[in-house]
């Protein structure tokens, strides 16, 4: 399947069965924001605590926050975001569209019109959306939506590292909202001007930090490995001198194979103490670690894996798109991971009847509270199975005449579509031994 083609392909699925919309689809919606529909949010919801529970809850070096989206305008200027957090903007004389000046074909044509030599000089553009705090729009109430969530887990490193108790090396992590009024969002869900970020700064002692990085590097590339994505559509990309940002000593990607090309997927950057020294300058706090084994104070360096869960999912369900043959039939099948599929399981009567439905629900009612269970009754059983396929489904549960007799259903497994035949009882260590 061509690239650009299974990128129309994938959309038009999140459309059909629930996973994104178009924002505000009625009034023709609004410059790339989506929502997430009902299959969407449990897919979605999925991935973030999959990467919640391999860095917090599988560790106990890490610890959790949710900090707040709107924070003193000061943290923005100590941490450079006022001066310096902006991208090169540049318009088309032609047809007066607007685009990144890193961003444009090598050719110099306008992406838009095709005119060439025809952009005005590039000028900075502050990636922050402002806001005013109060009844009052004057300087003083002025605020940002905040384009990070990484600066919420710095200005609170002494508040948590105090309660919780921890000692460097220790994590920070957080999953929370964050904003930039990007010049040319797009790709769908890739590049959003709204979007959740999963990020943990890591403080560690400075002499560490680069074995640190290194270790962060392979964690985070295994991770994806972990949950589906095939090594060959993945890579990490070390950042040459001239790209790092100006806090970071190191910085790497890990890269997904779009179907526009590689791009990024996470960065992992090492900070160094840039902000922590630059909180406790402009705050006059002191952010400094005391070690009482070594008996010496320092400012621990950081280092940060940074992943986005709108980029993840967008991944997640490329990797795992298929179109398969099955008896002469095509079918769409995603192939995701069981730990990120919207539903474990699907339960599927083998029709209304009268005999079949009560048995249904007691199916139901008995996987619902350790599961995510979707039921589905109409249409023929081949055709249901085709629609479970197409949401990523791993398990789908048939109730047969045979059911009320041997009390037992047909499981049918979604890559393989080999079928068990499972007592009732049964189902849920069946199905918690078939998850990963």
């Amino acid at each position: 399947m061509a690239k650009p083609d299974l990128m129309e392909r994938v959309v038009n699925l999140c459309k059909r069965r629930g996973f994104v919309f178009p924002s505000s689809e009625i009034y023709g919606g609004f410059r790339s924001t989506w929502d997430y529909g009902p299959v969407g949010v449990l897919l979605k919801r999925n991935v973030k605590a999959a990467w919640w529970r391999s860095m917090v809850q599988l560790r106990d070096d890490i610890v959790g926050l949710d900090a707040a989206i709107l924070m003193a305008p000061q943290v923005w200027e100590a941490s450079g975001h006022v001066a310096t957090f902006t991208d090169p903007l540049v318009d088309c004389r032609n047809c007066q569209q607007r685009f990144r000046a890193d961003h444009l074909p090598p050719s110099g044509a306008c992406p838009n019109c095709g005119a060439k030599d025809s952009f005005t000089p590039a000028r900075a553009f502050n990636l922050m959306f402002k806001t005013y705090v109060g009844p009052v729009e004057d300087d003083a109430a002025v605020a940002y939506l905040r384009p990070e969530t990484a600066q919420g887990i710095f200005v609170n490193f002494a508040n948590v590292q105090t309660t919780s108790r921890k000692k460097p090396p220790f994590g920070i992590a957080q999953i929370g909202k964050s904003f930039r009024n990007e010049i040319t969002p797009g790709n769908f869900v890739y590049r959003t001007r709204e979007f959740e970020q999963m990020e943990m700064e890591f403080f560690v002692p400075p002499e560490d930090g680069e074995r640190w990085f290194e270790y962060w590097c392979d964690q985070r590339l295994r991770w994806f490995v972990d949950h589906g994505i095939a090594d060959t559509k993945l890579r990490l990309r070390p950042h040459d001198p001239e790209e790092l940002s100006h806090y970071s000593t190191a910085t790497a990607d890990v890269e997904f194979d779009f179907p526009w090309g590689w791009g990024e997927l996470e960065g992992i950057a090492n900070r160094t103490d840039f902000d922590l020294r630059a909180h406790t300058e402009h705050s006059g706090q002191d952010l400094s670690y005391y070690d009482q084994e070594h008996d010496r104070r320092y400012l621990p360096h950081v280092i940060e894996p940074a992943l986005g869960a709108d980029r993840a999912l967008l991944a997640f369900l490329l990797a795992a798109y298929a179109e398969e043959e099955v008896a002469g039939e095509r079918r769409t099948v995603l192939h995701l991971d069981p730990r990120l599929a919207p539903y474990t399981a699907a339960v599927l009567p083998l029709s209304r009847h009268e005999q079949l439905v009560p048995i249904a629900d007691q199916v139901t009612a008995a996987l619902r509270p350790h599961f995510m269970i979707d039921t589905d009754s109409a249409g023929s059983i081949g055709r249901r199975y085709r629609r479970q396929d197409e949401v990523g489904t791993p398990w789908c549960i048939t109730i047969d005449f045979d059911t009320s007799e041997d009390k037992a259903v047909t499981v049918r497994d979604r890559d393989t579509m080999g079928q068990d035949r499972v007592a009732i009882d049964a189902l849920v260590p069946y199905l918690q031994e078939r998850l990963p």
